[in-house]
């Protein structure tokens, strides 16, 4: 069954919410434009607010739902944590869009949310604040990836199920890494309000 689930999870993680809603709204494609990114911050940047709010909560559901039907199936912790790892693998490595997927952040939120609601509202409210201080969204996110293994323990106590959600944490420090790039040269883009 957790063979299934792990597949099943990739397969939705896959579904691209950015690369849909931009061919529904019209707009270019967001692996062409921008960043050259499938996410929802550079759909914000060539679609505005409304275009990016449904990427953002679709990429998020991506993570969300098949942890829940792990959930549901009442599998463990742990096992929960694979699946959500698939899910975040899906989307930045999708099937059906040549392995070339966005950076993860949204789908992991989504996941971490559907495991332990206290979990994806630290990783949540932590983003917030370190965007509303600094105003880079990359950092915001790779600040509250930073923490969320230490929230996850603690909230949860399984260092198995914290050992997947680090490892998930590296992997989105590894998406960001031309972001980190452009952080260290002065030239990442601030979010404008």
């Amino acid at each position: 069954m957790l063979t299934a689930l792990i597949i099943c999870a990739y397969l939705i993680g896959s579904i691209s919410a950015a690369i849909i809603v931009c061919k529904i709204l019209k707009l270019p494609d967001p692996r062409t434009q921008g960043s050259n990114n499938p996410g929802a911050t550079n759909v914000l940047r060539i679609g505005g607010k409304k275009a990016a709010a449904v990427v953002l909560i679709g990429d998020g559901l991506k993570g969300a739902i098949p942890v829940l039907m792990a959930q549901y199936l009442d599998t463990g912790l742990f096992e929960m944590t694979l699946v959500a790892m698939a899910a975040f693998l899906g989307h930045v490595y999708p099937v059906f869009f040549g392995f070339k997927g966005g950076k993860g952040v949204a789908t992991f939120l989504g996941a971490l949310f559907a495991l332990n609601y206290l979990a994806g509202l630290s990783f949540a409210l932590t983003w917030l604040f370190v965007a509303k201080v600094l105003k880079i969204s990359s950092l915001s996110a790779l600040i509250a990836t930073l923490l969320t293994p230490v929230y996850f323990y603690f909230i949860s106590s399984s260092l198995n199920a914290t050992y997947v959600i680090g490892a998930i944490c590296l992997w989105i420090f590894y998406t960001h890494r031309s972001n980190i790039q452009r952080m260290l040269s002065g030239e990442e883009g601030q979010i404008k309000s």
